[in-house]
């Protein structure tokens, strides 16, 4: 269903991107962020099924500055192989890629962010420092809590694992405190990763409710 394409952010930097569109006229646009591990099938697979409901989903390379084609599995060597390529990237470098996302994305009409895991931290920031985006989803993203002062300029909805060993409760908590207005849900006997279908930290019951909560949110917010 998807195509690779490339984009170009402001400073010059090309990045790999892989888009789904759907069938018909597309409801509105989603920037689909990766988590540590690259754009790898999981998220081309999120990307599809984005596509499916409507949306065109464009997932861009956020490593390519560090190494091209990262394409990995949820081992333990794949872990440190993609939190090292994680700490390569500058917050700078990130948000101008994410960006040229937002851009190229919006010909489908307006553009909504959602990330998984470290692109979760990713589509919060997104939401504090970008334009051009309706919305932002944040699944498990690990970083927010450093950055919860930060002002969204669009609607946001986050979910957590309750038992998330990678994010204490007491860090959702800080969120909470800081943003006492955003949605954020907490799910129950989940762990991080929980919507990811290839991890055995999938939790299948939070992952469907997660999704209707986000589908309707992207529904009210992008179209």
């Amino acid at each position: 269903m998807g195509k690779a394409l490339t984009l170009t952010a402001s400073d010059g930097h090309k990045l790999s991107a892989y888009r789904a569109d759907p069938a018909g006229k597309p409801k509105g646009a989603l920037v689909v962020i990766q988590e540590i591990f690259g754009v790898n099938s999981h998220i081309r697979e999120v990307c599809d099924g984005f596509a499916k409901d409507g949306y065109a989903a464009l997932a861009p390379a956020l490593f390519d500055r560090a190494q091209r084609g990262v394409d990995l599995g949820y081992t333990a060597p794949d872990i440190e192989v993609g939190r090292a390529l994680r700490g390569k990237i500058g917050w700078d470098a990130v948000l101008k890629d994410v960006a040229a996302a937002i851009k190229a994305a919006s010909d489908a009409g307006k553009v909504g962010i959602v990330g998984y895991c470290w692109g979760g931290s990713v589509a919060w920031r997104a939401a504090t420092q970008l334009s051009g985006l309706s919305g932002a989803v944040g699944y498990y993203g690990g970083q927010i809590a450093e950055f919860k002062d930060e002002k969204p300029k669009v609607p946001v909805l986050l979910h957590f694992g309750e038992v998330d060993a990678s994010i204490p409760l007491g860090d959702v908590e800080k969120i909470k405190a800081a943003q006492p207005k955003l949605p954020i849900h907490v799910y129950p006997g989940a762990g991080h990763g929980f919507s990811c279908d290839h991890r055995p930290s999938f939790h299948k019951a939070s992952h469907e409710l997660a999704r209707k909560r986000t589908m309707e949110f992207f529904a009210k917010h992008v179209g």
